[in-house]
């Protein structure tokens, strides 16, 4: 591919309240904040934004291609952009932490979460995936990851074959520092833009999440970053990812290695 061909990417964080297992409330919601001018290439919801990250969260699961999947595609499709977010899927008995990927041309991909958090009993109620996912974006290539992924560098380290990465999260203030920090790590050590998209407000439980929904530079500057409810655009540069690359190639030198 002709890098000078790869244009600009335009990001839209959605930052929002979840109400509880409410799906048909938190899309109502969402209609309210995504207007219909909105011009971005990428909408970002934060995980598991029909239900929140909840013990009961199962009771209003999807399945796929139902009201959540259709509604994804719909938005798609008028807004001319990506939406992208996680939902609470059931499949026969099994059920997943879903990222779903709707695109405007009506195709969904789709990547299950592969680190369930069991402080939360999460492995407990939902099967892990085991593929790691790569799409691609205006020629952006985009590995998109799922809260507590995050924890796990393996998991995301670049293997030469990512340009930016996404953290959709349900991510609680009381551990704040660990989410920027991370966050900032993952994108120096892999020489990528990296995006994290949070919740705000509180859940059922009494979690309180300040958002901090954020952009990282390859070079680890904070880009943005937000604790307020909205939709917030970001350009990230393609230019400026590839010179940086060219002028620290650290990925030279990178280790291989085997997931088993």
């Amino acid at each position: 591919m002709n890098e000078n061909l790869v244009s600009d990417l335009q990001v839209s964080i959605v930052q929002t309240h979840i109400f509880p297992k409410n799906p048909q409330k938190n899309i109502h919601y969402l209609d309210t904040l995504l207007s219909a001018d909105l011009r971005t290439d990428l909408i970002l919801l934060p995980e598991v934004f029909t239900t929140g990250f909840c013990e009961g969260a199962r009771d209003a699961a999807e399945v796929p291609n139902g009201y959540a999947y259709q509604w994804m595609l719909t938005k798609a499709k008028a807004l001319n952009a990506v939406v992208a977010g996680t939902l609470v899927v059931k499949e026969e008995a099994h059920y997943f932490n879903r990222l779903v990927w709707a695109q405007p041309n009506g195709k969904i991909i789709e990547y299950n979460k592969r680190h369930l958090f069991r402080m939360a009993g999460e492995h407990l109620r939902y099967n892990p995936g085991d593929k790691r996912l790569v799409v691609t974006l205006k020629g952006w290539k985009i590995l998109p990851l799922i809260c507590y992924d995050l924890r796990f560098p393996v998991w995301s380290r670049n293997r030469n074959d990512y340009d930016l990465a996404l953290y959709l999260a349900n991510w609680p203030h009381q551990r704040a520092l660990h989410w920027n920090r991370l966050l900032q790590a993952r994108a120096i050590e892999n020489l990528a833009y990296v995006i994290g998209v949070n919740r705000v407000g509180d859940d059922e439980a009494g979690q309180v999440y300040h958002g901090d929904s954020s952009v990282y530079s390859p070079k680890g500057d904070c880009d943005f970053i937000s604790q307020i409810a909205g939709v917030f655009t970001q350009t990230l540069s393609y230019e400026l990812l590839m010179d940086y690359r060219k002028k620290f190639p650290a990925h030279m030198d990178a280790d291989d290695f085997v997931i088993q």
